[in-house]
């Protein structure tokens, strides 16, 4: 997108450039553009800095595929987690949404995607044979598959679920349904049904 001529050619590179950014459009790329001419120089510095020490210094764990500076990375090499216990999720990015409710204590794995025939995607696009190597390796006890509840991570799910069973460990999914503080009558027929098949006893 080009924005009028009058515009200044860096801030229209800027917005340019943080357009391509997921969620940001022209409108919002705008905003933030104005907002750090606003800001003192070192601010946009150290904005600078921080997104190419990302590039420079931040790599898959060969192990288990999460982002890390170190590698191995702390999650695999931390004798505080439970080695027994495994959560595969789809992307790096979901390592840290599940950490940030500090409630698994466990390990992970990266896919680098979920199954999706429609975008080309099988199995051998993603760390599915390193999964089953780490299983032979370090014995887990189990694995939780922590992918979305949507159709692509379903049938991932289902892949890896009939894939790993004959590997004698045993495979949980994460529960989906109602949200805390929701009400029954504004959820939707699959997110009830999900809740239905997740009940437990009280």
């Amino acid at each position: 997108m080009r924005t009028s001529g009058t515009v200044a050619g860096p801030i229209e590179a800027l917005i340019h450039e943080l357009s391509k950014l997921p969620t940001i459009g022209p409108k919002t790329a705008a905003r933030l553009v104005f907002h750090l001419l606003n800001r003192p120089r070192h601010e946009a510095v150290s904005l600078a800095e921080a997104i190419v020490s990302v590039k420079d210094n931040v790599r898959f764990c060969s192990i288990c595929y999460a982002l890390t500076e170190r590698d191995p990375c702390d999650f695999c090499t931390d004798e505080r987690r439970d080695a027994a216990t495994i959560c595969v999720v789809a992307e790096a990015k979901d390592v840290y949404a599940i950490e940030r409710t500090a409630a698994f204590k466990g390990r992970y794995h990266v896919l680098g995607g979920l199954i999706s025939p429609m975008d080309g995607i099988g199995p051998g696009q993603l760390h599915v044979k390193e999964l089953i190597e780490r299983i032979g390796r370090e014995e887990p006890r189990e694995i939780i598959l922590a992918t979305n509840p949507n159709a692509e991570g379903e049938a991932t799910a289902l892949y890896l679920s009939r894939l790993l069973q004959p590997l004698g460990v045993s495979v949980t999914r994460l529960a989906y349904g109602l949200p805390i503080g929701g009400d029954l009558d504004y959820a939707d027929e699959i997110t009830i049904t999900k809740a239905l098949e997740g009940r437990r006893a009280l």
